[in-house]
């Protein structure tokens, strides 16, 4: 099922200088609840580590914008980005980073949130996909390995915080 998601939600128009990637994790928590984490454009740090502090103004819609602060340890301390998609009956939600001190420029990205079974319960299957520039000086594979690092670490970090969650219940 993997591949149909992301041939229906994931491709993203990748320009001469770009690289994308999709990503997946499966964890062990209803999908009601981990979409309820990942749809909160406006409180990303609930499960994003390298996220100290978001402020977004206003109702949560398309063209909201969040200004997030970055945890020491990464070459940024700002970024704002702009919700370009939510759909909470599909439980899709896309980004893209419009401005910041960072060097990941043109980046949108697309998570996912699909039901299936593991070890006979429900749980979740997460694909987050992204598409950005490649900055001067790095190549396609440093970008994408850095991008795909930090994504790797959000989506364990959903995990771990879903899975307690519904083990709380």
């Amino acid at each position: 099922m993997e591949s149909v998601y992301i041939s229906r939600h994931h491709t993203h128009k990748i320009g001469a200088n770009q690289c994308s990637s999709a990503l997946t994790q499966h964890i062990k928590a209803p999908v009601d609840l981990v979409w309820s984490l990942v749809r909160r454009f406006d409180q990303p740090q609930k499960y994003k580590p390298f996220i100290s502090r978001c402020k977004a103004s206003g109702e949560l819609k398309i063209g909201s914008v969040r200004e997030v602060n970055v945890r020491s340890g990464l070459p940024a301390t700002t970024s704002t980005e702009r919700l370009e998609l939510l759909d909470d009956e599909e439980h899709i939600l896309s980004v893209r980073i419009v401005d910041g001190d960072h060097r990941l420029k043109n980046y949108s990205s697309i998570i996912t949130v699909h039901p299936e079974i593991i070890d006979g319960k429900m749980g979740t299957l997460v694909i987050e996909s992204f598409v950005v520039d490649v900055p001067e000086g790095n190549t396609k594979e440093e970008t994408c390995y850095f991008v795909e690092a930090l994504i790797n670490c959000n989506l364990k970090s959903l995990a771990d915080v879903s899975e307690r969650m519904a083990n709380a219940c």
